[in-house]
């Protein structure tokens, strides 16, 4: 009468179960992967959702700043109260002061959401202060930059600007352009 093998030829019962545990887990390391794959995707979805909610944020807000912005350059009592410079300023003075600071603004803005690098801010920064208002409108609004948050990008950029104006203050090229080392990203 002949025997028969139940199990796999040259395989022992505890290897049989070896075999049957490694499956198991390879089947459980399987799945937990395709779970943290799954929640990294989700986690990087919600992650992207939250950046285009903070620059639609950015956004609103840029958009009301230059609403404000608007009616007080259009408006020389509204413009009073935003008579917040250094010194008396004539109410045309006030308006292209306001001007400057949308211009600048603007730019900040732009860096923020990364529409421009630190380098082209600096390079639009560097044109800019070629104005001699602009210049002005710097000096009359330092005190207001020396309240703003140190490690913010917006303090970051003005203190990028201040020491720009220095150095193109004490240039002694007529090429503006070429004062000052744009920033390293």
């Amino acid at each position: 009468m002949a025997t028969q093998n139940s199990g796999t030829p040259g395989l022992g019962p505890l290897a049989a179960v070896g075999l049957g545990l490694l499956a198991g887990t390879l089947a459980a390391v399987t799945a937990q992967r395709r779970t943290i794959d799954s929640l990294r995707n989700r986690l990087d979805h919600l992650e992207q959702a939250a950046q285009t909610q903070h620059h639609a944020d950015l956004a609103t807000q840029q958009r009301l700043h230059w609403e404000l912005l608007s009616k007080a350059i259009d408006n020389p009592e509204l413009a009073e109260v935003l008579d917040i410079f250094e010194g008396t300023v004539s109410p045309e003075r006030r308006r292209q002061y306001l001007f400057a600071n949308a211009l600048y603004t603007n730019q900040v803005f732009a860096y923020r959401v990364g529409n421009i690098s630190r380098e082209e801010f600096f390079g639009f920064v560097r044109g800019l202060l070629q104005v001699p208002i602009v210049r002005e409108y710097w000096y009359a609004t330092q005190h207001q930059r020396a309240t703003i948050v140190d490690d913010s990008d917006e303090a970051q950029l003005g203190r990028l600007v201040d020491d720009l104006l220095r150095q193109l203050e004490e240039a002694e090229v007529d090429e503006w352009w070429v004062v000052g080392e744009p920033p390293a990203e």
